[in-house]
């Protein structure tokens, strides 16, 4: 919505970004690590994968893991009503989002981490003022232990603290996943330089994913 404050920076982070990948993209070609934890399976070491899920978005559809088939994804952890680095996550996702507008390969998904209050209703609001649409950023609810739990396997922290706003911990960690499940790829959210070399690490998987096509 035009109305929006994020609304009136988009194009510029779009263009700003861009100036900065022309800058740093001369190591491109090398393919990402997998950053997934390791376990034993069958006497082996195998990469974990993201375990099956199932949460709610701002259009009360089901997100799993089948919407993300074939695509990687970008992940994060915000709640609405947080005053402290979610706006701030939330201007770095819609960089991202805006950058790779034109890509079916990639999309985001947004947990909440206060269902109680986020309701469908308020997350729909919240990803229209961000002027976005569900087939390209999902914004999920769901059980809040489901919510809690999965953070883990993004490599987030999420912990209820009365000591802080909101009563609401967490760390501003945007994750990479790739069309496998893996973790590729991480980075302070809250931090723009980060996230545009962030931005580069993504135009790398989808560079693999182009070969493998």
């Amino acid at each position: 919505m035009k109305n929006s404050p994020f609304y009136w920076t988009r194009n510029l982070w779009v263009f700003i970004s861009s100036l900065l990948l022309l800058a740093s993209c001369g190591s491109g070609n090398k393919e990402l690590p997998i950053l997934s934890r390791q376990v034993e399976k069958d006497g082996e070491l195998v990469y974990q994968t993201i375990p099956s899920f199932s949460f709610i978005n701002q259009d009360s559809q089901v997100v799993s893991n089948e919407t993300f088939s074939e695509k990687a994804y970008v992940v994060d952890f915000f709640f609405t009503s947080c005053p402290t680095i979610c706006p701030i996550l939330a201007q770095q996702m819609l960089k991202i989002h805006d950058h790779f507008e034109a890509e079916p390969k990639l999309a985001l998904l947004s947990h909440t981490i206060d269902p109680k209050r986020d309701t469908v209703a308020k997350l729909a609001h919240y990803a229209d003022n961000l002027g976005v649409r569900s087939d390209r950023w999902h914004f999920v609810t769901g059980q809040k232990a489901d919510l809690y739990d999965i953070a883990d396997d993004y490599f987030n922290i999420v912990i209820e603290n009365a000591d802080v706003p909101e009563g609401i911990d967490h760390s501003g960690r945007l994750v990479l996943v790739d069309q496998q499940k893996h973790i590729r790829a991480f980075c302070n959210g809250t931090d723009p330089a980060e996230v545009d070399q962030f931005i580069v690490k993504i135009e790398q998987l989808l560079a693999e994913g182009r070969k493998v096509d």
